[in-house]
């Protein structure tokens, strides 16, 4: 036990000895860091992009099986910085959105669009899209929602 001992204390006295650097931590901060940090800093203190809509769930009432059908919600950028979507994923693959690809200003306002196929999706359909933006929640969610009458189908005549 006596033997390890000393070749642990001395271990860890060379450890303690070489981690104690005189260098000043200042020294290691590069300069452009700290630029960008003060630069996102005035970003952060601005406050969040704020997202207001017209409206949250478009109702396409009826419609014949096959018809597409358009939906717009109207964005309003109700925050002091950028509003950004970076992406909208809809709730199935037979909704295709549109959305804007620049940054929003604040004030200003944009459309997101969702162009729903009715084809193949007969009665009661609800649909989803999500909204990932830069806002505190990060994440909207928009409803799109109607009902599609299915196409009449003939039935042979039995002889």
């Amino acid at each position: 036990m006596k033997k390890l001992l000393l070749p642990f204390i001395l271990l860890l006295s060379v450890v303690f000895i070489t981690s104690c650097n005189k260098e000043s931590a200042s020294v290691k901060v590069k300069k452009e860091n700290l630029e960008t940090a003060k630069k996102r800093d005035v970003q952060i203190s601005k406050g969040t992009a704020e997202i207001k809509f017209d409206i949250t769930e478009y109702d396409f009432g009826t419609v014949n099986e096959g018809e597409i059908v358009e939906a717009k919600y109207m964005v309003t950028n109700a925050g002091k910085t950028d509003l950004i979507i970076s992406n909208v994923q809809a709730s199935c693959g037979c909704t295709v959105p549109v959305w804007p690809k620049d940054p929003i200003k604040p004030g200003d306002s944009a459309e997101v669009l969702a162009n729903f196929n009715t084809a193949g999706k007969p009665n009661r359909q609800a649909k989803t899209l999500t909204l990932f933006t830069n806002t505190a929640r990060g994440r909207e969610v928009l409803k799109l929602k109607g009902s599609v009458t299915p196409k009449l189908t003939s039935i042979p005549k039995k002889q």
